[in-house]
């Protein structure tokens, strides 16, 4: 589930077929105060370490080097947890992965270890003290009775996606091959519990439990954000016994049709979809979930832009194309960017977010160079000061600014390709 960047409180409580979105605008002195006496991963400078880990001719390296190291020390506990501030101190299956991918990008072996293995300590699902399978319950933290343990057991597949993603590219880049053999573990129940053919024969890829996203027999609820073409690529070289790649087909087909929806093309947090009749539709105006560009969406631009640049996709790259030319047209028009719209196109806050403005970056870095030059001298670099963008809390924000200005192709194609 979405942290949304301290614009939003997210509850899932126990029981609920769905997460509810309460979208809360916050000013700086309602963001809770940080965990005291919080013991962050070892202070050592490790920067020059980092900085050879990135080939030279990687924009912004040195912002890279120093944004992860500060992030590494402001946010990850000595034990590995990663934790969000702006959440009630929470820690997410999410948080946990997002750790985990850049600190294989940046070769950073000792706090990849530390923040799998808190996950793997405190998130597995359990069911009468035993674990159910090896996904990840997506939310951690305080509960009622003032103790510390999982609050919601269900699992969000964007998580588990990015953590196994960056358990295989962890494995061959350390040559560890436990990890390997722990992603395939993770792979066997991803694929049974997050997956479902449809009526047409096609395989899709759900947010989490079957009971949550498919509210009766002949509809899916389907986030657009968490799919991720480029690392079912990558799953379907490791495990030949699951056809991954068809879920590189839905993937495109979701996300291109259901941008339909969308008078101007872009993706929206949450669609369903009517299996009967196989068309695309805006969420029930009695369901939490939203269909709208917000900040779920932004993830699109990045996840599409690993695709082409890993994979060389001609869908991805037409999709990055086609479903930015809105905000392309708006950024040329104001150099500004609302952080939602409706799907008419319509502005609906005033104002707008650091970590949109570093996914749309990815998606422009490619399809109009120039445009991504300018969003980062307007808006990102801006936002940046001593290895923080915006709030010193601002978690979901640390981890989109890093991964959209993250450079695809600074990591090792063998990496990749497994080659």
């Amino acid at each position: 589930m979405r942290y949304l960047s301290k614009l939003a409180v997210i509850l899932c409580p126990l029981g609920l077929s769905a997460c509810v979105l309460v979208v809360n605008p916050k000013t700086p002195n309602d963001l809770p105060t940080p965990v005291p006496n919080v013991t962050p991963v070892d202070g050592s400078d490790q920067k020059s370490v980092f900085l050879a880990a990135l080939p030279e001719s990687t924009p912004n390296r040195q912002l890279l080097v120093e944004s992860w190291d500060s992030y590494r020390r402001k946010f990850i506990q000595g034990d590995g947890r990663v934790i969000d501030y702006e959440a009630s101190d929470h820690s997410t299956s999410e948080g946990q992965a997002y750790a985990m991918l850049r600190a294989v990008f940046i070769d950073d072996p000792e706090t990849f270890a530390l923040t799998l293995k808190w996950a793997e300590s405190n998130l597995l699902r359990q069911q009468n003290g035993k674990p159910t399978d090896n996904l990840w319950a997506w939310k951690w933290g305080k509960k009622p009775d003032n103790s510390w343990g999982i609050i919601d057991s269900n699992f969000a597949s964007d998580g588990d996606i990015d953590a196994i993603t960056a358990l295989i590219l962890a494995s061959r880049r350390w040559q560890r091959p436990e990890y390997m053999e722990l992603a395939k573990t993770k792979l066997r129940d991803l694929w049974n519990l997050s997956t479902i053919s449809g009526t047409d024969g096609k395989r899709y890829l759900l947010p989490g439990p079957t009971a949550a996203f498919v509210p009766n027999e002949s509809t899916l609820y389907l986030n657009p954000s968490y799919l991720a073409p480029y690392a079912f690529r990558i799953f379907a070289q490791i495990d030949s016994g699951h056809d991954w790649l068809s879920l590189v087909d839905s993937s495109y087909q979701i996300l291109e049709n259901s941008a339909r929806l969308s008078t101007v093309g872009l993706p929206s947090d949450w669609v369903a979809l009517d299996l009967k009749t196989n068309q695309f539709q805006t969420m029930p105006n009695s369901s939490a979930l939203k269909s709208l560009y917000s900040f779920d969406a932004y993830r699109v631009w990045w996840r599409l832009s690993l695709d082409a640049v890993w994979f060389n996709s001609p869908q991805a790259q037409q999709y990055l194309q086609q479903s930015t030319q809105n905000l392309q047209n708006l950024w040329t028009q104001k150099s500004y960017l609302p952080a939602r719209i409706d799907l008419q196109g319509n502005q609906l806050v005033d104002y707008d977010a650091t970590s949109q403005y570093a996914m749309f970056y990815a998606a422009m870095r490619l399809v109009k160079p120039s445009i991504a030059s300018e969003v980062l001298t307007k808006k990102l670099l801006p936002q940046y000061k001593q290895g923080i963008w915006g709030e010193h809390s601002a978690y979901y924000t640390q981890n989109l600014a890093w991964l959209g200005l993250w450079s695809p192709d600074s990591l090792p194609r063998e990496l990749i390709l497994g080659k």
